[in-house]
This record gives structure tokens, C-alpha cells and sequence, in this order.
């Protein structure tokens, strides 16, 4: 099982949008500073996540959310969790 996640920065508000096969390690590894992305904007929670059975279906829904369209679909998916 593959999850695609979103990790809002408690520090700045941002968001960050990545995938893995374990969301518990990842989220670790984020707040631990092990990830340099996001190593200055912790502490880190997840906001919205998808699971996908396909690994390949998980990092073809992560690269969609990086593009300008898809900042879009999921800004309007996390209107509800930021009010």
C-alpha cells in the first residue's frame, strides 16, 4: 500500500505533498529534520492523504498535486480542513 500525503508546516502554514509505503516513518523522518525539504519548516502534520494499492498510481496522483492544476483540485480538497 502506497499513501500520497500532505504535511502542513505549523511554523509557516505551507504545505508539502509527498508518497511513501510508510506514512508513520515518513512523517518521523520530516520532523526529525531528516528531510531536507522540509528540514527548517517543522513541526509537520498530516493534513489529507490517499491510499493506492499501485505504486505507480500513488506517484502519478504526488506528481499531479505538484503541478499548477493539481495545487489547485487540492487546495479546494483541503478548503474544508484549513477553515
Amino acid at each position: 500500500m502506497h499513501t500520497v500525503y500532505v504535511l502542513q508546516s505549523l511554523k509557516d502554514k505551507r504545505t508539502y505533498v509527498g508518497c511513501t509505503h510508510d506514512l508513520d516513518n515518513r512523517v518521523k523522518e520530516h520532523n526529525y529534520g531528516e528531510v531536507q525539504s522540509t528540514k527548517t519548516r517543522r513541526p509537520l502534520i498530516v493534513v489529507y492523504k490517499e491510499e493506492f494499492n499501485d505504486k505507480y498510481d500513488a506517484f502519478k496522483r504526488e506528481k499531479h498535486f505538484k503541478t499548477a492544476w493539481g495545487r489547485r483540485q487540492l487546495k479546494k480538497i483541503l478548503k474544508p480542513v484549513f477553515k
